[in-house]
């Protein structure tokens, strides 16, 4: 029998690849991309490790999970992340034409929220919220420890 499982699942996923970036000194970003309940791709960000100010985790996952299924939209997948995607990372988001994005952390600096929903795909659904506090908290103390350093 197949398990079905929890948003709050998924986001703990996204929030592995996230440790994993934060471990790399990046900021703690992380996203997985799921289809059928599976995920079919995980990225973290490495704008640092690639020196490409593009490599969010949300390009990065989008790309791996369009090579895996071999098609451009992932009009049947949805989008875990750790924090609220930028304006750059919801135009792809947008041309990918994702059929859902759920988000842990709020960005209201730069988040894509404050110029509305309208910059994704109008039929893509969005979700907020799940596991926020600990996607949150793992910013926090990356950037605690970055003012820290001499």
């Amino acid at each position: 029998m197949l398990s079905v499982f929890s948003d709050e699942h998924f986001m703990q996923q996204a929030l592995k690849e996230a440790r994993q970036a934060f471990e790399g000194g990046e900021i703690p970003v992380g996203a997985v991309v799921v289809c059928q309940n599976q995920v079919i791709a995980r990225a973290h960000n490495q704008t640092e490790l690639l020196r490409d100010v593009t490599a969010h985790a949300e390009i990065l996952a989008i790309t791996a999970a369009s090579n895996y299924l071999n098609s451009k939209y992932l009009r049947d997948c949805t989008l875990f992340v750790t924090l609220e995607p930028c304006v750059m990372c919801a135009g792809a988001l947008f041309w990918s034409q994702l059929g859902r994005v759920v988000y842990g952390a709020p960005d209201d600096k730069r988040g894509f929220m404050r110029y509305g929903k309208s910059l994704l795909h109008p039929k893509t659904q969005l979700e907020f919220g799940i596991l926020a506090e600990e996607c949150a908290a793992l910013l926090k103390v990356f950037f605690q420890q970055r003012r820290e350093l001499p």
